[in-house]
């Protein structure tokens, strides 16, 4: 599986499931979605954040405790990740496209 993690603005951490099409039949889908959510549940986050999971077809096959594992290594990864640097903000980038005139 695939995770990304975003503190989120809010009191309570969110999930979310990116199961496409790819990855099989809709019996699949549903069952990587039941594995990614009961992976969330078991795994109570003090920290406001976002999770979003892109499981992958491996997922299916696993042991749950392996998933398990996996799912908390790399929350823990992410989670102490330092955080990437701030954008610039959209405004003034330097050149606007249009010649002046002096």
């Amino acid at each position: 599986m695939t995770l990304f993690v975003l503190p989120n603005g809010g009191s309570i951490p969110r999930l979310g499931v990116a199961a496409t099409r790819k990855m099989g039949s809709a019996v699949e889908r549903n069952r990587a979605k039941r594995l990614a959510r009961e992976l969330f549940r078991r795994q109570k986050l003090a920290v406001a954040l976002d999770v979003i999971i892109v499981p992958r077809r491996e997922m299916l096959d696993a042991p749950f405790a392996t998933l398990k594992t996996d799912y908390n290594d790399a929350l823990n990864r992410r989670h102490h990740a330092r955080p990437a640097p701030s954008r610039r903000p959209a405004g003034n980038r330097g050149r606007s496209g249009t010649a002046k005139s002096v």
